[in-house]
């Protein structure tokens, strides 16, 4: 985010106030600036990049930012092994090659990588799940960072439980690197259909449905001490597991009256297309990410321009159909029944 500059207060030589730069303090912080900074990219499109001329193309086609990591999800996919933060030093080329903000991912429950990666100076951590997970029980404690975080969930419980830990966004997981499209629809669907559903609960109901959602905190402390929990249980860090329910209730009982999310949500995973990318907007996505869509069709450039427009007139189906015209083959796909390893089902 390097075109944000907050203003400080400092006495100059002939002892005037005058406003000096203070970039850090407006970037990162608190949870409105994260979200803030993430409500910023609404309506565009982030595209993966692996290298400082991917980046520049992602760029010049009108990409809001670019998500640097070390291979592409279909590479990932395809090459299989443990898939880890992208190398700094490649980090810090893109991020020098670009004006727009410059995200990376980490591995799921891997705060080390995480706090590398803030103190690189990136503008928005994805813990991912197309990376190896790193904790088989945890995602990390988004709250002890001042970066934003984005976090992909399958339906509404793991949605909530990204934002009470802190994400900044939210996004379909999809299945990052097939280029096939139904399970970030169907992701989106059962979100926001758990979202109109809501309206219809009374509190007694939200508040069982956040005693729900809690669970997945309450089996992991369970199998890591080998003892039953009560609600004066620290079940995540310091966090007791009624609080927890408690925070969790107020969260779903906010999205029962917004009827979204509180924070952005993103479509990603298997999109390729101009089309793929205008269903998700016209199904109530914010905006789109983009992974090996892009870098793995027969035309980058074209292709990643013609998906920045769609999303841009996602409810106009001629300029769609146009912007779809003669952009080459698309990247490989994959049917979503003859995967051996779903990276959808890696988080919870």
């Amino acid at each position: 985010m390097r075109s944000l500059y907050p203003l400080s207060e400092t006495l100059n030589r002939g002892g005037f106030m005058t406003k000096e730069l203070d970039l850090k303090q407006l970037r990162h912080g608190t949870e409105l600036l994260k979200r803030g900074f993430a409500k910023m990219q609404k309506g565009g499109v982030i595209m993966d990049v692996t290298n400082a001329e991917q980046a520049k193309i992602a760029e010049e086609a009108g990409a809001v930012a670019v998500m640097a990591l070390e291979r592409v999800p279909a590479d990932i996919r395809a090459q299989g092994g443990v898939a880890r933060m992208a190398d700094p030093a490649k980090i810090q080329e893109i991020m020098d090659a670009v004006t727009i903000p410059v995200m990376a991912k980490c591995r799921i429950g891997h705060f080390a990588e995480a706090q590398a990666l803030e103190a690189l100076g990136v503008d928005m951590l994805d813990e991912s799940e197309v990376l190896t997970p790193a904790d088989p029980f945890y995602h990390i404690d988004k709250r002890g960072f001042t970066i934003p975080f984005v976090c992909g969930c399958r339906n509404l419980g793991e949605a909530v439980r990204r934002i009470w830990e802190g994400a900044a966004m939210i996004r379909t997981k999809g299945e990052a690197g097939t280029g096939n499209i139904i399970e970030a629809i169907r992701h989106q669907r059962i979100v926001d259909g758990s979202i109109k559903h809501l309206k219809l609960m009374e509190d007694a109901d939200i508040y069982l449905l956040a005693e729900e959602y809690t669970q997945s905190y309450v089996k992991a402390t369970e199998e890591i001490t080998g003892r039953e929990v009560d609600v004066n249980t620290p079940v995540f860090g310091k966090y007791l597991l009624d609080d927890i329910k408690q925070d969790i209730f107020e969260i779903l009982k906010e999205i029962k009256e917004i009827q979204r999310l509180p924070v952005v949500n993103f479509a990603a995973g298997g999109i390729a297309t101009p089309a793929d990318a205008a269903i998700m907007m016209q199904l109530g996505s914010d905006g789109v990410f983009v992974g090996s869509g892009i870098f793995k069709s027969s035309n980058p450039t074209k292709r990643a321009k013609a998906i920045v427009d769609a999303v841009a007139n996602y409810d106009k189906p001629e300029v769609i159909a146009e912007v779809s015209k003669n952009l080459g083959d698309a990247m490989p796909s994959q049917e979503i029944d003859k995967l051996d390893v779903r990276l959808q089902e890696r988080g919870w």
